[in-house]
């Protein structure tokens, strides 16, 4: 584990080359005193699968006039990797549910189905799924693939990224799974860090165009319990009487590496 303050001044716990869920931060990272990651009176939650086929790039009004008079993206820091986050909106958030759903309840009714209630929504209260920004005012998204296709003919002349597993950051209430993508030409730089994994049961996957997701931890304030009624196979939120708690939140960031900023 590696201690650092990032370029805004926010302390950061990094573990290189890992993924960690947070059963195994916890135990990493035991000897922080962590008001968030050691709270163990937690309201149960869902772990749900999201599917992601968009990416977005956040900025203020400098970054912008940069974007604009540079005619592309890169890290205005001169450093070597240009960060982008997961686009997870109402439909992402729709269709992990259906996808929730039917994994814990595989063989419903039709009438069961009609009587499933949406509920994830109340759960994803975390930055990662709000529509504003911590980073600007400004918002670029594209696909996946577009943005993917753009990077290979300028970085990687035509052959396909590389993508792996970077590190994991932790902040005092957040925890950052970032993916690095890079030119076969850099193989050598980053062979020490493993290929991002195609397991299903890891945090992020890739594939076809799309990042898969197992969010640990999607809620900032714990506002509702998940509900589970196996006899009528459904899934409900329930509002918490109790105090609300809060507790890390976890995102996916996915790293360029933009080789001496090159284009």
């Amino acid at each position: 584990m590696k201690r650092q303050l990032n370029r805004r001044g926010y302390l950061e716990h990094v573990f290189e080359g890992l993924h960690l869920k947070l059963n195994d931060l916890q135990e990493k990272a035991q000897d922080l005193e962590n008001q968030y990651l050691f709270k163990y009176n937690i309201p149960s939650y869902p772990r749900p699968e999201i599917h992601v086929s968009h990416l977005k790039h956040d900025t203020d009004r400098a970054g912008l006039r940069g974007i604009k008079f540079d005619h592309g993206f890169k890290n205005p820091f001169n450093g070597s990797l240009l960060w982008w986050s997961l686009v997870v909106g109402p439909d992402e958030i729709k269709s992990a549910e259906k996808r929730l759903v039917e994994t814990t309840y595989p063989d419903r009714t039709e009438e069961q189905v009609q009587s499933q209630q949406s509920f994830l929504w109340k759960f994803a209260t975390s930055q990662a799924f709000s529509k504003t920004s911590r980073l600007g005012s400004y918002r670029f998204t594209f696909p996946v693939e577009e943005l993917l296709r753009a990077y290979s003919d300028q970085f990687c002349s035509g052959a396909q990224p590389v993508m792996r597993v970077l590190k994991t950051i932790l902040y005092k209430q957040e925890v950052v799974y970032a993916v690095l993508v890079h030119s076969p030409a850099s193989q050598g730089l980053f062979s020490g860090r493993p290929l991002l994994p195609d397991d299903p049961n890891s945090v992020c996957t890739y594939k076809d165009g799309c990042f898969t997701w197992k969010s640990e931890a999607m809620c900032g304030t714990h506002r509702y319990t998940l509900v589970l009624r196996p006899d009528e196979k459904l899934m409900e939120a329930e509002k918490v009487t109790s105090r609300h708690e809060s507790y890390v939140w976890d995102n996916v960031a996915i790293a360029l590496h933009v080789d001496k900023q090159d284009r």
